[in-house]
């Protein structure tokens, strides 16, 4: 079992992630056991592993994880939204999860104050900091700026729209008319816009951009609402577990009594556009004040529905308030809620069969007469006229007369039923288009310098069933995902590149694919689909073959039967087709894609609503707006009007400011207090977020020009500071404000600031002239106490040259003492020379005296004659010193004298000795006997060390020589080589390229699967299980080719199994093969370790020099062909290693390595100031160099290889123990030094 203690994050199915340990290393995946007993140990490959920080993580920041990956940053959500924390950043990006519950005081006014003017950082996450970033974005930039709202169906967008302009307009001042009137569109947009789906109860139908403007005092001024793509097929169908728009449900629960019977509105079960959900919203208050009459079965039974913030009988009296507010009177109001009434009504009608018509007419029933006698009194037109345009319709020749013949054609039961569908469709449409003018009337405004837009608009869907609606709505999503992609991913690390700032490249998934597969100009969908409107009689089965074929080997576009829901198997080709989405694959039915994409009514009913009596209906249809008159050539589809109204919205994100938020869904029950891991995961991946947090490791999401900074401050600088470079300016005021170099970095025209530093950011960026003059001062004190500290500087030179000064006046008294001194002693230099002379002949008699001392007899004597000697020596040196003017030949006469007796003393004393010596001669000369034939042996001694060393040299210059053969050999081989291997890198290249292409694919498959998996548990369908993930990267497949040609297959072999084999195996070829598959196991390791360390982590852990290490990863991956096993030599080699992390001043060491054939066996590391490292394979494995003898290059270093007894004596040295030779035979130079032993 692997000793790893480290806790690591693994993919699971449900959490998203789960902490484990690895506890096995596979041939292809790491085996990790939970921390968690209830999850079972898996096998993952290492893609799906990641490093966990140490405890429980809670940053505002993502970019404050110690380990950026997705697994920590799911936790980090994870943590916080238990906390009641659902917000979060990314760099400037703020995820939003969806709480489903009142988080108190989250959104009070005392919390919109506390936002007021605060830089993002300052205080914790939250929806108003995004928001009062865009407003002082706007007033420094001087430029309009957007906020991006998006994510799924029930994430919380609506919810987050609703607080962003609550704040936009309630920030600063208190809010005015106008202001109060941005804000009531919200409740009269929900209700004419929001239903109740399976995902979420206040679900947008339709997109919208609500501009809010201001003046050049950034006060507000008005405001403009753009929508986009109501949905339609809801107003006349919804599944049963949806409701239709919220409006009808508001006006039978909460419309006084008065009102219901002037519309004639009885309970949910009496209307057939109706049909889904019966249920109202509501509360234990406002059930008791909706009447039982108005309650429907289902309602009775089961209760009313359960939700915070909706409420149908409350919400009616807030829409009408609201209408009120906008301007509207009670007449006018009236008017919208016949209409509303009226489309109820007219779906109550129904037709049958006439049995006498041969032309295979129909009529109204009976049953539905009081229908529509309502309806054509709610509408304004007449009964019969009505009925007729209802069940016929005219058509008009080309010939017969000037204007051609007019003639009825009959409808058959379905088609009455469509075009009664086509009305009520086109009256609530162009109802919800003008109640959204009505609100944009409410809001002019006159002048306006710039506006802050907050874009909500339907995320991704899917369904069971998936209709045009939802095709346009993930179209929108692409292009959104694209904006979002250029403008965070893509044009940001162009722009690092620009600027120099070495941040390495992120690579991500372009959806370009998907988009012109949709919108592309010759072949797109949208293109096909209005050629095929075009048509005499089109046909939906004829424009989807026209898809197919037209995209037959696109991978975006699949057959029905490639989905993974097996209900949607049950589709022919011609039925439909599937579209793989950045966020997952979808399977669209096409059956009524051509009838959606036509919104016009026929003739009769047209003209019949154009002539009505009805005020507010005459102004939805006025006259002379007949689309019916421009025939199938000239008509402008659904799909081209929402095309250039999202090309129009492209063009105002790309000229503003963008920013974004990131709403999640945290569960799909939408319950509070439960967090779905593999949801929220499968989320942030489709938002592109994960890759946004690996640039952000290392990005830098704030910026500015120098000179826009320079001409900022240019109005309030002093004469001294106007005249500085932008650039000096921008460096001296970071100075000045003491912001850290880590912080910041400057480009070649701008200067960036790292994620998690717009406090620092924005106090620079404000522009109101308090905070310029603050800044502007700080300059200024920067630049005097720097001028300050330089002069302190040229003072501190002065005093040094001072003292300089005075060191050198001590020098020349010191050279003038030397010379007075030279002088005095060649002047009396002979008589000091004399009296030492004679002083010297004391000596001698002190000798004389002490060999005297060794006299048996006659020592007496002897000491008397020196005692004499010295009394002639005192009185020739007191001559000398007396006398200054004595000449050098009577020092020298006085000399001989007494040089002369002591000569006389000392022939008496050898005489004397003389016979003493000879009994003693007789040991000396034995002494000198062993001395001579000590001196012999050291002798001979050091000939044999010279020998040694001649014979070392001579290995080791033959060792160089066959080094330099095999590099001459290597070299031709490359030369020959060299137009194949070129061949070869093409082809790695391309394969490399198709490999990425592949792993794309198969992140596209699982997050298909997981989708499906979703749709299939809402939807009880079932889901085919996810094929094998595949890795096909080039060094595996060429380690999969050469484990074709082995005798052994080790693939399934645990790590474990591996080391034992190595350590006890007596096979020669299997302990080849389990060497080489055990250290390719130890490589996908250590790269996964350094891939996924602390990015406070330097390479403390390094198993091997770093030089060793750069020269195997430069090595092309070539697949070596296998060479027969032979028995295995011992090579040796040292060379000087420093670690990365170690001080400049640190000595180098000595890096040892002992390989056993190809693979190492000893390991040792020699520093000077550290104890040594010794490592044995087999017991020290993780910790040491896993690369082969080949892939180090030490055979190509000149010097690196050392003999057998230098590295043993060296090992031995350092307390290590001898090496067990199993076997194997040693290298060139060891065996012949083993010969001569």
């Amino acid at each position: 079992m692997l000793e790893d203690t480290q806790l690591v994050w693994v993919r699971d199915a449900a959490e998203g992630y789960i902490q484990g340990r690895i506890t096995e290393i596979g041939a292809k995946e790491f085996e990790v056991t939970p921390t968690d007993r209830k999850y079972p140990k898996r096998t993952c490959h290492f893609d799906d592993i990641h490093s966990s920080c140490d405890g429980p993580q809670d940053h505002d920041d993502n970019c404050e994880l110690m380990l950026l990956n997705e697994a920590t940053f799911l936790d980090n959500l994870k943590t916080r939204y238990y906390k009641d924390k659902i917000y979060t950043y990314v760099a400037n990006i703020l995820i939003a999860v969806n709480p489903y519950r009142e988080i108190k005081e989250l959104y009070a006014p005392d919390t919109i104050k506390k936002y007021n003017g605060r830089s993002l950082g300052e205080l914790p996450p939250h929806v108003f900091a995004i928001a009062d970033k865009a407003i002082r974005d706007m007033r420094v930039y001087k430029l309009s700026q957007s906020i991006i709202v998006s994510g799924e169906s029930g994430a919380g967008k609506t919810e987050s729209t609703k607080y962003l302009l609550k704040y936009l307009c309630y920030s600063h001042d208190s809010a005015g008319p106008i202001e109060t009137k941005i804000l009531d569109a919200n409740p009269v947009l929900e209700a004419f816009g929001n239903a109740k789906t399976t995902r979420n109860n206040n679900s947008s139908r339709f997109g919208k951009f609500i501009e809010v403007h201001y003046d050049a005092k950034c006060q507000v001024v008005g405001g403009y609402i753009s929508h986009y793509l109501l949905e339609k097929s809801r107003i006349c169908t919804q599944s049963a577990e949806e409701r239709n728009y919220h409006v009808f449900y508001m006006l039978l629960a909460g419309a006084p009594q008065q009102l219901r019977d002037k519309l004639s509105l009885g309970k949910p079960d009496d209307y057939r556009y109706l049909s889904g959900c019966t249920q109202y919203f509501a509360n234990a208050k406002t059930e008791q004040l909706i009447p039982g009459s108005q309650k429907s079965k289902n309602h009775q039974q089961k209760g009313p529905l359960k939700d915070p913030i909706i409420d149908d009988y409350q919400h009616f009296h807030n829409l009408d308030k609201a209408l009120g507010r906008l301007g509207l009177s009670d007449t006018e109001k009236l008017g919208i809620y016949s209409l509303v009434a009226a489309v109820l009504h007219l779906g109550n009608i129904a037709f049958e069969e006439i049995p006498d018509d041969v032309r295979g007419g129909c009529q109204v029933s009976e049953a539905s007469e009081q229908s529509l006698t309502i309806t054509s009194g709610l509408l304004g037109v007449d009964q019969t006229e009505l009925r007729t345009a209802l069940v016929s319709r005219v058509m008009q020749s080309k010939g017969g007369g000037f204007k051609g013949t007019v003639i009825m054609v009959p409808l058959k039961i379905y088609e009455a039923s469509n075009a009664r569908d086509a009305l009520a469709k086109a009256i609530y449409s162009r109802l919800f288009d003008r109640i959204v003018g009505l609100i944009n009337q409410s809001i002019p405004f006159q002048a306006s310098n710039f506006y802050i837009g907050v874009l909500d608009i339907a995320g991704f869907e899917y369904f069971t069933v998936n209709s045009f609606e939802q095709f346009c709505i993930n179209y929108c999503n692409e292009k959104l995902q694209k904006f979002f992609n250029d403008n965070i991913l893509k044009n940001e690390q162009e722009l690092y590149k620009r600027e120099g700032l070495n941040v390495p490249e992120i690579t991500f998934t372009d959806n370009q694919d998907i988009i012109e597969l949709i919108e592309a100009k010759s072949n797109g969908i949208f293109t096909l689909l209005d050629e095929e409107s075009k048509l005499p009689k089109p046909s939906y089965s004829h424009f989807t073959a026209e898809v197919h074929k037209s995209w037959a080997n696109h991978y975006r576009l699949g057959l029905p039967r490639s989905s993974r829901l097996k209900a949607h198997r049950t589709l022919r080709d011609e039925e439909g087709f599937l579209v793989r989405h950045f966020a997952g694959a979808v399977c669209y039915n096409t059956e009524q894609f051509i009838e959606k994409n036509n919104d016009a009514l026929h003739a009769s009913l047209e003209g019949l609503v154009q002539e009505c009596d009805n005020p507010l209906l005459q102004t939805l249809f006025p006259s002379g707006s007949s689309t019916s008159v421009r025939g199938k050539l000239n008509f402008i589809s659904v799909g081209s009007k929402f095309k250039t109204q999202l090309g129009e919205l492209m063009e105002k994100l790309e000229q503003n400011g963008t920013n974004f938020i990131r709403c999640i869904k945290p569960n799909s029950k939408m319950i509070d207090r439960q967090f779905e891991g593999s949801l929220a995961l499968a989320q942030l991946k489709c938002s592109g977020t994960i890759s946004v947090l690996e640039l952000m490791e290392h990005g830098y999401p704030s910026r500015v020009l120098f000179a826009d900074l320079y001409s900022m401050y240019k109005s309030v600088l002093p004469p001294e500071l106007v005249s500085l470079p932008a650039r000096t300016f921008c460096e001296a005021m970071f100075q000045s404000l003491n912001l850290s170099a880590k912080d910041f970095k400057f480009g070649i025209t701008k200067v960036f600031f790292r994620p998690g530093k717009f406090v620092e950011f924005d106090r620079i960026m404000r522009s109101d002239p308090e905070n310029m003059l603050a800044i502007v001062a700080k300059v200024k004190k920067w630049l005097i106490r720097s001028r300050w500290v330089k002069s302190a500087l040229g003072a501190l030179c002065v005093i040094k040259l001072r003292n300089r000064i005075i060191y050198r006046n001590k020098c020349v008294l010191i050279a003038q003492r030397i010379a007075r001194g030279f002088l005095a002693r060649k002047q009396h230099r002979p008589r000091y020379q004399g009296i030492g002379k004679i002083n010297k002949i004391r000596t001698n008699t002190l000798k004389t005296i002490e060999i005297a001392s060794g006299l048996k007899m006659g020592r007496e004597e002897i000491i008397s004659g020196v005692n004499d000697i010295y009394r002639q020596i005192d009185d020739a040196i007191m001559k000398i010193k007396m006398n200054p003017r004595i000449t050098q030949r009577e020092m020298d006469s006085m000399y001989t004298v007494v040089m002369a007796n002591m000569n006389k003393l000392t022939v008496d004393l050898n005489t004397k000795l003389k016979e003493q010596q000879q009994a003693e001669e007789q040991e000396r000369l034995r002494k000198i006997q062993e001395a001579l034939e000590a001196e012999r042996a050291a002798k001979e001694a050091e000939e044999q060390r010279q020998r040694e060393e001649i014979e070392n040299k001579r290995l080791k210059a033959e060792m160089e020589t066959r080094r330099k053969a095999a590099e001459a050999q290597r070299l031709r081989q490359e030369e020959e080589d060299r137009r194949a291997a070129l061949a070869l890198q093409e082809q790695l290249e391309k394969e490399a390229k198709d490999d990425a292409k592949y792993r794309q694919q198969l992140e596209q498959e699982r997050r298909d699967h997981e989708l499906a998996l979703r749709l299939a548990n809402e939807s009880n369908g079932q889901v085919e299980d996810s094929p094998p993930v595949i890795r096909k990267s080039e060094n595996v497949r060429a380690q999969q080719q050469a484990l074709g040609k082995q005798k052994y297959d080790l693939s399934k072999w645990k790590y474990s199994e591996l080391r034992d084999a190595i350590n006890t195996s007596c096979d020669i070829e299997l302990l080849e093969a389990c060497r080489q598959e055990f250290h390719r196991r130890l490589k996908v390791y250590h790269a996964w370790k350094a891939k996924n360390r602390k990015r406070t982590t330097m390479d403390e852990n390094e198993r091997a020099p770093r030089s060793v290490m750069e020269a195997a990863f430069k090595q092309p991956p070539l697949v070596q062909p296998i060479q027969e096993i032979v028995t295995a030599q011992h090579r040796y080699f040292r060379i000087p290693f420093m670690r990365a992390n170690a001080p400049d001043n640190t000595k180098r060491g000595l890096w040892y390595a002992h390989f056993d054939g190809q693979w190492i066996a000893r390991q040792m590391e020699l520093h000077a100031d550290k104890p040594p490292i010794l490592l044995v394979a087999g017991t020290d494995d993780m910790q040491m160099c896993e690369l082969s003898l080949e892939e180090t290059g030490l055979t190509r270093k000149r010097g690196a290889e050392i003999l057998e007894h230098e590295f043993n004596r060296e090992w031995e040295r350092n307390g290590g123990k001898a090496y067990k030779n199993l076997g194997a035979k040693p290298n060139g130079p060891a065996a012949a030094m083993q010969k001569q032993q």
